[in-house]
C-alpha cells in the first residue's frame, strides 16, 4: 500500500536541492532540510502501526531514497539510515519499542553496524562504554543503537545491540571524507553508560532476522538480504542527479559523437542499477528469502555500486574540465558517489564473493 513517501520524498529533494551545496561546505544538513526527512516519514516508515508507524515497503523506501538522492545524496543517506536504522532498533524486546516510539514514531536512531566498545553484565541490565566511528546522522537523531562485544564466561564474546538516549554519549567530529560530506558520520563515545535489559539485543538476531520483539514482516527480514539495499539507494539518486548536472553543464555547448556516447554509456549503467536494486526490494518484500536470492541481492548491491562510480566517471569525462568546476554539481555528485560506493556493504569482498560464488558453483570442495 502506497503511504505517500514517495510524495513527501518529491518536497525533501526540492528543499534539499536549495541548500546542497552550502550543506556540501558547512558538512552539515540544514535544520530544514533534517526536520523535512522526519515530517515526510522517512525514520517512520519501518515503525510498526501500533506505535504510530507507517510499517511500510522496501520498494516504495527504496524509490524514495533514490529521489532525494537526486538532488542532495548526503541527505538521501540520512533519511535512509532513519528508516533502516529503526528496523534495526525493532529487534529490541516490545518494551524498548515503547521506550523509543512511545512518544513519537518519528524519532530518529542513529546506527554503529559495526562491533565496538564493550559491555558488561549488571543486575538490572548492562553497562557499556567505547567508542564507535562512522556514526552517520548522529547529530539529530534521538537514540543511538551501538554494537558491543559482551565477555562470556568460556569462548569468543556475544555480540548485541544497546539502544542509549541523546545525552548519553559524546560526539567527536571526525567525519572528513571528500564526498556525502553532509551526513555527520562523527565518532561516539559513551563511559559507563547503564543500558537496562529492554534496550539491548543480540547482534544474531539483526543478522539472522529472528525477532523476538515484533512479528511485522520488514522487521524479520535476514540482514544478508537486505544488508545492501540499506546503502545503495542514495548512490543511485547520486548518479542520476550526475547525469542531469552533466547535461546542464553541456546544454548550449557544441557536442561531439564521443560526448554522447558517454551520456549513453552512463545512462544505460545507471538504469541498470537502478533496475537491479528495485530488483532487491522486490525479494524482500515478496518474502523470498532462498540462499540463492538472498546471495543475488548482495550480488546485486555490490555490482550496481560498482557500475555507479563507471557511470559517474564517465560523466566527468564527458563534462571536460569545465564540467568540474566547483560551481557546478557535477563535481559534488561524483565526490558523493565515490565515497558512498566505498562502504563495506558495497564492496564484492565483502559482501557478496563468497555467498554468491557458492550459489553458482555448490559449497566450496575441502582440499
Amino acid at each position: 500500500m502506497d503511504s505517500g513517501l514517495e510524495a513527501a520524498a518529491e518536497k525533501v529533494r526540492i528543499l534539499a536541492a536549495q541548500h546542497a551545496a552550502e550543506a556540501d561546505r558547512t558538512r552539515e544538513l540544514a535544520p530544514e532540510v533534517v526536520a523535512a526527512i522526519r515530517e515526510a516519514g522517512f525514520a517512520r516508515h519501518f515503525v510498526a502501526r501500533g506505535l504510530g508507524g507507517t510499517d511500510g515497503s522496501f520498494a516504495e523506501l527504496t524509490r524514495a531514497i533514490v529521489t532525494v538522492g537526486e538532488s542532495c545524496p548526503a541527505t538521501a543517506w540520512c533519511a535512509a539510515l532513519s528508516a533502516y536504522s529503526a528496523r534495526f532498533a525493532a529487534h529490541l524486546p516490545q518494551k524498548g519499542h515503547e521506550a523509543i516510539w512511545g512518544d513519537s514514531p518519528d524519532a530518529v536512531v542513529a546506527t554503529a553496524l559495526m562491533p565496538a566498545g564493550r559491555a558488561r553484565k549488571t543486575e538490572d541490565g548492562w553497562l557499556l562504554s567505547g567508542k564507535w566511528n562512522y556514526v552517520s546522522g548522529v547529530d539529530f537523531a534521538d537514540w543511538l543503537l551501538l554494537c558491543a562485544a559482551v565477555p562470556a564466561p568460556e569462548g569468543p564474546p556475544e555480540l548485541r545491540f544497546f539502544a542509549v538516549p541523546r545525552g548519553a554519549y559524546t560526539v567527536d567530529k571526525t567525519w572528513d571524507s571528500i564526498g556525502m560530506r553532509a551526513t555527520g558520520s562523527h565518532t561516539v563515545a559513551v563511559e559507563g553508560q547503564p543500558v537496562p535489559e529492554h534496550l539491548s539485543f543480540p547482534r544474531a538476531d539483526m543478522l539472522t532476522g529472528r525477532n523476538q520483539g515484533s512479528d511485522a514482516a520488514a522487521h524479520n527480514v535476514p540482514f544478508q538480504a537486505v544488508g545492501g539495499l540499506t546503502f545503495i539507494g542514495p548512490v543511485i539518486g547520486a548518479a542520476a542527479g550526475a547525469l542531469d548536472a552533466c547535461v546542464r553543464a553541456l546544454a548550449g555547448k557544441r557536442r561531439t559523437p564521443e560526448t554522447e556516447l558517454l551520456l549513453v554509456r552512463a545512462s544505460g549503467r545507471i538504469d541498470a542499477a537502478r533496475h537491479l536494486v528495485a530488483e532487491n526490494a522486490e525479494v524482500i518484500d515478496g518474502r523470498r528469502f532462498t540462499p540463492e536470492l538472498m546471495a543475488r541481492n548482495e550480488r546485486n548491491a555490490t555490482f550496481a555500486a560498482e557500475i555507479l562510480v563507471e557511470a559517474v566517471g564517465l560523466l566527468v569525462t564527458a563534462g571536460g574540465s569545465s564540467g568540474l568546476s566547483e560551481s557546478l554539481d557535477l563535481q559534488r555528485f561524483w565526490r558523493d558517489v565515490t565515497s558512498a560506493a566505498s562502504h563495506v556493504a558495497l564492496k564484492y569482498e565483502t559482501a557478496a564473493r563468497k555467498n554468491y560464488a557458492a550459489a553458482l558453483l555448490g559449497p566450496e570442495v575441502a582440499a
